[in-house]
């Protein structure tokens, strides 16, 4: 990894070196985002099953 920062240095292309450290930190931050977002979606399924299972046991038959 040194190289490769090296490298980047000494052409002058510390820029291009910061901007892929941003694309990578934000493509992360989007598959982490990703992951909650189906987690959460999974317990609101659960959620949502349990309330009809509640509804279909205690509900009202009129």
């Amino acid at each position: 990894m040194e190289k490769l920062i090296d490298a980047f240095l000494a052409r002058g292309d510390l820029a291009h070196l910061a901007l892929l450290l941003w694309a990578l930190a934000a493509s992360t931050l989007v598959w982490r985002m990703l992951g909650l977002l189906a987690e959460t979606a999974g317990r609101f399924d659960d959620f949502v099953r349990e309330i009809a299972r509640f509804n279909t046991l205690f509900g009202d038959d009129t």
